[in-house]
């Protein structure tokens, strides 16, 4: 969701205990006054952790508030105003991403290409036969290849699990990286943000080592890893 800049307009921010609309939430208040998200609906979150963590990336801002220096303050606003109103659909729309997951499409050449996804996709690909019961199928040709429909429907329950605020997360994983897997490794702990990070990028980093770098190319994969790391840390404030 994209939040505009704006003013900067209080001098003090706080994570506080909500009594409204319901006893027992966690919130952010600026003077005092408590923070309402971009559709105007009560900033509510499940954990005092990450009410703080927000608190801080107000207190943070300077003469003026800059969204895109506030990470998790975007992730919590989009669980409340886009993913918790349909969250059916967000689950039905990164479930299929499962069915032409990045770790299923292999190379079939050079030989080191073919060993760095080996060693990095085959194990995230074992782990999701084991702990999602979702084995899929890999090929190294570029059509896509069909995955059993039990696998899929086993990606969805995974996916179907997260509440409106770990979907989100999620959310910003999967299309950062293009890997429903990567996502819920990272979800699950199986993965930390580098991890992910060297997994989803891993054929845009051999290219580069062969042909070099350019700005663009910095620019998308530093966008990735911010991604990355706000998710994880939301993920790891959500567990408390």
């Amino acid at each position: 969701m994209a939040l505009k800049a704006i003013k900067r307009f209080y001098k003090k921010a706080d994570a506080v205990e909500l009594t409204e609309p319901a006893p027992g939430g966690h919130g952010v208040a600026l003077d005092g006054r408590p923070v309402k998200t971009p559709a105007r609906a009560a900033l509510v979150l499940p954990t005092r952790a990450l009410a703080a963590a927000v608190a801080e990336e107000w207190a943070a801002q300077g003469e003026q508030v800059v969204p895109a220096s506030m990470p998790l303050t975007t992730l919590v606003c989009t669980a409340i105003d886009v993913v918790a109103p349909r969250h059916h659909e967000v689950v039905i729309d990164l479930a299929g991403y499962g069915e032409t997951d990045l770790i299923c499409y292999r190379a079939r050449e050079p030989s080191e290409l073919v060993a760095r996804q080996t060693a990095s996709w085959q194990p995230l690909a074992d782990w999701a036969a084991q702990e999602l019961d979702a084995p899929l199928a890999v090929t190294d040709g570029l059509r896509a290849v069909p995955q059993p429909e039990p696998s899929l429907a086993a990606l969805e329950r995974a996916v179907a699990a997260h509440g409106a605020f770990e979907l989100t997360a999620l959310a910003s994983v999967v299309q950062a990286a293009g890997s429903l897997i990567i996502g819920l490794a990272l979800s699950r702990g199986r993965l930390s943000a580098d991890m992910a990070f060297e997994a989803a990028e891993l054929d845009a980093t051999y290219q580069m080592e062969l042909w070099g770098e350019d700005e663009e190319a910095l620019q998308r994969r530093a966008a990735i890893r911010a991604d990355l790391a706000a998710a994880e840390r939301m993920f790891e404030l959500l567990r408390g």
